[in-house]
């Protein structure tokens, strides 16, 4: 955790910074012990970036008769009169009555009553903080906190850090008060550490203050302009080595990672000419253009690719292995599962056969004399494309030569498994393009991806009517299941997806089995099928190529169709208990429908009661299919999330840094980081010392993540 810390006095500090802390004054072994077992806090600097999640106001004292329920929180200065113990066993409580001289206030606490009874002085005066509730004519708070009125605290007028904790932690009385007392007392040491990470004109251009009072001002803030500060300064240097780290990977990429030359292109020309079944769109053949300017650079490209469900990825990804085989080069598709594997094994196939092209498919289920006789044509060259799921990446899988590697929903996949990937052609580095259908919001990508270049598919193939997304509630369902029927009258098919396998007596949501009891009795002789992750694969696939050939008409299914097979003839999406699914996976799931020419539907149902976020979930849904847009509604709804997956550089960095609030503070930590690189890539200025410095003392990691796409 140190390497925002270290400084530009490198031997004392770094000293200084990795002293274990138990040799903080107040901490000691047992403290120690249990810093470093429930929060991974082990030296000083990793108390020091133990950062507050939030702070709460205690700038003014509230008077009892004046507390209102619409307070999230207050803070009362008066006197304990006495307390007593109510009830028995589960119930039991301890209730102490407080005053201020304009109303009565009861404290209740269900926990460590002993405790307090044994502390607690009756008669004295105490500063007492928590949420108060109006109940039977009387306001009370709750297990609040309560501190002896001292010289000190009287006055009030300081904001409380609230750190991250563990029950073990508080259950050991040591709360965010405690960890505060020892992150001030660290700092009051710390000054004469800390030195400034950023160059001076950036620290002037951006009004920020120093690192040490946003730190300093960050645990410990004096007023809310001196936190704000604190937080600005702070995120953007964040923000600022991270996009650094990025940007300069992508230059290094550019000039010193070799990649195969594919110039030669006389499969594409004929696939072109005389195989290609429909026109591309314009985004198509812009994402192609910017691929193959790549692959002609002598340089390994590292692309990413986004693209709505069904915006036609497949066919770019088989022009790009095109360019490949046309340079006597092999390529691969990793997908996450089976299914989706199957399903762009099946799309490449058809293509492939057109132009005699060996394609193969390697999965976990993969029979053992069918492995062996795939790796025999990798190896040997046989085999020009091959398709499938993390088996590829296994060590017995070897290549001929491996050209271009293709990674479809590359957030399912790790670093390292991608690593293992990149490392089949000893040679020299295959080419990269990683794909996802699930839109990423663009601050997301900066931060995530800063050091791919990015291509999207903005527009859907022609012919393709906009999904019509329709919102319910369960008492509409006769209404919804009338409108079905009309469907399959029509000779459409219908999906309709649950959140869950069976009842669950904890949750009450619709379920997959009494909801598949449910439609059979409300569509008599319509043919069904029923999908859900407990089920073989055999009969997964059975099913799902049951409803493909159209032999039934419902599929009653979990989200385990989210990632499933192109299905034109599928019309109407259901999803049962929207409420419970997040936006990109609502988009995800929509994405199954709408891949015919006839007019396609999403039908959203929920109860009546439904919360705010929820509603304004579902009248996006409702109002836009952009996926970028969703994404963005998204990222203020849920945060970054981890969409990372392991060890992603970038998002796993960010400890105060919100990507969903900070879109202007990534911005200008980006250009100006931009601007450096540019202008002194090896940062020999002396006014990028700080830089320089800052990045010589980063800790070495084992693996260079930033190396891999």
């Amino acid at each position: 955790m140190a390497p925002y810390l270290r400084s530009l006095n490198p031997s004392i500090s770094l000293i200084f910074f990795d002293t274990k802390i138990e040799f903080l004054k107040g901490v000691g072994p047992q403290k120690a012990a249990l810093l470093n077992q429930e929060l991974s806090i082990f030296t000083f600097a990793d108390l020091l970036q133990h950062y507050p999640f939030r702070h709460e106001d205690r700038t003014t004292f509230h008077r009892i008769s004046g507390l209102n329920e619409e307070l999230a929180a207050a803070q009362i200065k008066g006197r304990l009169r006495e307390w007593t113990i109510v009830g028995e066993g589960g119930k039991k409580r301890l209730v102490a009555y407080f005053t201020d001289g304009t109303g009565i206030l009861e404290l209740v606490w269900f926990q460590s009553i002993s405790w307090f009874e044994k502390n607690l002085r009756p008669n004295s005066e105490y500063i007492v903080y928590g949420k108060p509730v109006f109940f039977g004519g009387r306001w009370s708070i709750t297990h609040p906190e309560i501190d002896l009125l001292t010289n000190e605290n009287e006055a009030g007028g300081y904001w409380q850090p609230i750190y991250p904790l563990t029950e073990k932690l508080r259950r050991k009385f040591i709360d965010s008060k405690a960890l505060g007392k020892m992150i001030r007392s660290l700092l009051e040491i710390a000054r004469p550490q800390i030195r400034e990470t950023l160059p001076a004109n950036l620290v002037q251009k951006y009004r920020l203050i120093s690192k040490m009072d946003a730190l300093w001002h960050f645990h410990i803030p004096q007023n809310a302009a001196w936190l704000h500060q604190a937080q600005r300064r702070l995120k953007f240097e964040e923000l600022f080595y991270n996009q650094f780290r990025l940007i300069k990977n992508k230059l290094l990429h550019k000039t010193e990672f070799p990649g195969m030359v594919f110039g030669k292109t006389a499969l594409v020309k004929e696939f072109y000419d005389n195989h290609l079944p429909f026109q591309l769109t314009g985004a198509q053949a812009r994402v192609l253009r910017e691929i193959h300017a790549d692959l002609k650079t002598g340089r390994q490209m590292n692309r990413l690719l986004q693209g709505d469900v069904g915006s036609g990825k497949t066919i770019v990804a088989f022009i790009t292995m095109l360019f490949a085989l046309d340079n006597d080069a092999q390529a691969c598709l990793m997908a996450p599962t089976e299914i989706l594997a199957d399903q762009h094994f099946q799309g490449l196939k058809k293509f492939a056969e057109l132009l005699g092209i060996n394609i193969g498919k390697l999965t976990g289920s993969t029979k053992k004399r069918e492995r062996e006789g795939i790796h025999e044509q990798l190896r040997n060259g046989d085999m020009q494309i091959i398709v499938g799921t993390h088996a590829l990446i296994e060590d017995v899988v070897q290549f001929n030569n491996l050209g271009l590697c293709i990674i479809d929903e590359q957030h399912r996949f790790g670093v390292a498994q991608r690593a293992k990937l990149w490392a089949k052609n000893p040679r020299i580095s295959p080419h990269m393009l990683v794909m996802t259908a699930t839109p990423i919001p663009r601050t997301l990508a900066m931060t995530l991806y800063g050091d791919l270049d990015i291509s999207a598919i903005d527009e859907l193939p022609a012919g393709r009517k906009p999904i019509k997304t329709l919102h319910r509630y369960d008492a509409h369902r006769a209404s919804v299941f009338g409108f079905l029927k009309e469907e399959i009258a029509k000779g459409r098919q219908i999906y309709m997806v649950y959140p869950l396998i069976e009842e669950s007596e904890k949750m009450d949501l619709k379920d997959l089995m009494d909801g598949f009891e449910s439609v059979s009795r409300s569509f008599p002789g319509v043919p069904l099928s029923i999908l859900h992750g407990k089920m073989k694969a055999q009969d997964k696939d059975y099913e799902m190529g049951r409803f493909v050939r159209n032999e039934t008409k419902i599929m009653v299914a979990t989200t385990v169709i989210e990632v499933g097979v192109n299905v034109p003839n599928a019309s109407v999406m259901v999803i049962e208990n929207a409420e419970r699914f997040g936006l990109s996976q609502l988009h995800q799931l929509r994405g199954r429908v709408g891949r015919g020419a006839e007019q396609s539907y999403c039908i959203l149902m929920t109860s009546f009661k439904i919360s705010k976020d929820t509603r304004l979930r579902i009248e996006t849904m409702c109002r836009t299919n952009d996926g970028f847009e969703i994404s963005e509604v998204d990222l203020q709804l849920r945060g970054p999330g981890d969409l990372s997956g392991t060890q992603q550089s970038g998002l796993t960095d960010l400890l105060v840094a919100n990507l969903a609030q900070d879109t202007e503070i990534l911005k200008a930590a980006r250009s100006s980081a931009e601007e450096i690189l540019d202008t002194d890539p090896n940062l020999l200025q002396p006014v990028n010392a700080p830089i320089r410095s800052h990045l010589e003392n980063l800790r070495k990691e084992e693996t260079n993540w930033s190396r891999i796409s």
